[in-house]
């Protein structure tokens, strides 16, 4: 056996040990992307099977879970392409200076360091997963990738082939429009404290 050879069957021993322990959190951030659970099971086994023909190009060494997000992304950006789909904008104008975080009561047990990420992860149920399907892709994609899977800058940059300054806004904006998006919801049940007509905010 060559050592080329050795190479290859390493990675495919690394593939079929490392990678379906990925296959939860690829399912749950593709289904968070398309809202489709049919298209996101198609879009984990797309990611699956083109990693491992690809498996040639995967670095020995490198962020194996990384890489099948990257993979991920590329096939869900590819399909909104493909479609000329256009998700729905949500506008900020009405909701500019109402960050979450801020309005939080303040013996809120939610009311931490970083309640901004603290706040979106907390209120994770219908109204948020519904909130995110509506952010335009390349912020959703951010958020996501962030705030529920963890990943740092410099990953999200690599995933989505970026530059990092280029995460970082995309993050700041998609946290944001989120934000913008739950201030109802979050009001209506208690985690946010409403400002009554003519109190001045902040």
């Amino acid at each position: 056996m060559t050592d080329s050879d050795r190479q290859v069957a390493e990675r495919q021993r690394l593939f079929e040990r490392e990678a379906l322990k990925h296959i939860d959190a690829l399912y749950r951030t593709a289904l968070r992307m398309v809202s489709d659970p049919q298209e996101a099971e198609d879009l984990v086994q797309e990611t699956y099977l083109r990693a491992y023909r690809a498996l040639d190009q995967f670095q020995m060494g490198t962020n194996l879970r990384a890489w099948l997000f990257k993979i991920l992304t590329n096939s869900v950006i590819n399909r909104f392409r493909r479609r000329k789909r256009q998700p729905t904008t949500l506008s900020l104008e009405a909701n500019e200076d109402f960050y979450l975080f801020e309005h939080l009561r303040p013996d809120d047990p939610l009311l931490v360091e970083s309640a901004e990420s603290e706040a979106i992860a907390k209120l994770v149920d219908e109204e948020v997963v519904t909130a995110i399907s509506q952010l335009p892709i390349q912020y959703r994609m951010t958020v996501l990738l962030a705030d529920v899977e963890g990943f740092s800058y410099k990953e999200i940059a690599e995933i989505t082939s970026v530059k990092i300054g280029t995460v970082m806004s995309r993050l700041a904006r998609g946290r944001r429009m989120l934000q913008a998006a739950l201030w109802e919801y979050a009001s209506a049940n208690g985690y946010a404290r409403p400002v009554g007509i003519g109190e001045k905010d902040g």
